[in-house]
Order: C-alpha cells, then sequence, then structure tokens
C-alpha cells in the first residue's frame, strides 16, 4: 500500500493504517478491482485436467487458476469434480457455507451433463429415477430427476454427492459416460459466457 499500488475511489492510498468502512467498499490493486468481502465465494468453470484438492497428485489444483489474493485467503472447492469433469464449481472460505451446501441432509441439488457410450433409452431413465445399487452400498441411490437431451445424452439431477456416482450410476443401468459437465449447483447456474479457466464473484444463497 505503502507503493502507492491500491487506489481507493480513485484516490491512491499510501497509508496502510487509513481506517475505511467495509460496507459496499471496492479498492484497486495495480489495476484490478477488488471487493471487501467477510467471506469469498467465487463461482469458477472448471477445465478438465485439474484436481479439486489442494494437494493435487497428478494433475494441477483448481487453486491455480484463482489469483493469489484468493488463493491466500484459503478457498476451497465446495464438493469437487474428478479431473476429467467439467462445469460449475464453488470455491469458499466459509466453512459454513460448505457444510450447508455438502451436507446430505440438506439435499442441494446439482445439475450433470451426461455424454453416454450407448444409446440412452427409456428403461434406463426409470431405472435412475427408481434408483440404483452401487457396489459399495446397499441402499438405493436415486436420481432427483432425468432428461435425455439427445439419443448418446441426459440431464442428471443429484442431491447426494457420493464418489463417482454419475458415473456409477450409469454404470449400474448398462451404459457408460463419456463426458460430464455441471452446469447447476443450488441456485447457481454456469453463466454461458464464463469460459473455461474463468471465474466471477457470486452471492451467497
Amino acid at each position: 500500500m505503502a507503493g502507492g499500488h491500491v487506489t481507493v475511489a480513485g484516490r491512491t492510498c499510501t497509508d496502510p493504517g487509513e481506517p475505511f468502512d467495509t460496507e459496499d467498499l471496492h479498492f484497486v490493486v495495480d489495476g484490478m478491482a477488488w471487493p471487501v468481502r467477510e467471506h469469498a465465494l467465487v463461482l469458477l468453470h472448471k477445465p478438465a485436467g485439474y484436481e479439486c484438492s489442494q494437494k493435487p497428485k497428478h494433475h494441477p489444483s483448481v487453486l491455480s487458476l484463482l489469483p493469489p489474493p484468493l488463493r491466500t485467503r484459503g478457498l476451497q472447492p465446495v464438493g469437487r469434480l474428478d479431473e476429467d469433469t467439467t462445469g460449475l464449481l464453488l470455491l469458499t472460505d466459509d466453512g459454513a457455507l460448505i457444510h450447508r451446501l455438502t451436507s446430505p441432509k440438506h439435499h442441494v441439488p446439482k445439475v450433470y451433463q451426461v455424454a453416454c457410450k450407448h444409446p440412452v433409452d427409456d428403461s434406463q431413465l426409470q431405472r435412475l429415477l427408481a434408483g440404483v445399487v452401487l457396489d459399495d452400498d446397499p441402499a438405493l441411490v436415486q436420481a432427483a430427476a432425468v432428461e435425455r437431451t439427445g439419443d448418446n445424452t441426459l440431464s442428471l439431477t443429484l442431491t447426494e454427492g457420493k464418489y463417482h456416482q454419475v458415473k456409477r450410476m450409469l454404470a449400474a443401468v448398462g451404459n457408460r459416460v463419456e463426458g460430464l459437465h455441471r452446469s447447476r449447483f443450488g441456485p447457481w447456474v454456469l453463466p454461458d459466457d464464463l469460459v473455461p479457466g474463468q471465474w466471477c464473484w457470486v452471492s451467497g444463497p
């Protein structure tokens, strides 16, 4: 700040101890505008080839797509998308919000666009709605909604977050996922103009 890199309302600020009213406060650092928020919540269009982990093993972390000021705040992905899955990913430093959005008891819907290896028939749709048994759990796992969007594509809504759930559910009905994209998470929808790798600020629910 003392170096003249920060401006507020068009005025260069050089005193790190200068007080400000934080309500609706925006400041600019080296030409990039930042809002002042108690908790950060951003929506990222996740590309393929990134892991939803702070300590990735085989691919870069999705956190590397964020600017340093957000990474240093300790943002975490809200849930996980597989390395090869694309689409809407929320990241925040609000632990209570993460719990609220990922807890099974809150049934937050997540919508996926699924490309399948084989044609999707009515029997598969009915079985996904009625529930299928995964190989590690005797309890039925059901889709909250499902719609065929093409010969080999469908839209699937889930309110749970089991490991590889979409891929395993499609395998259970005799098909195979070849492409997976999340288009919605709760009230948030992936903006059409947000290209893979880009992020934007969003408001809480």
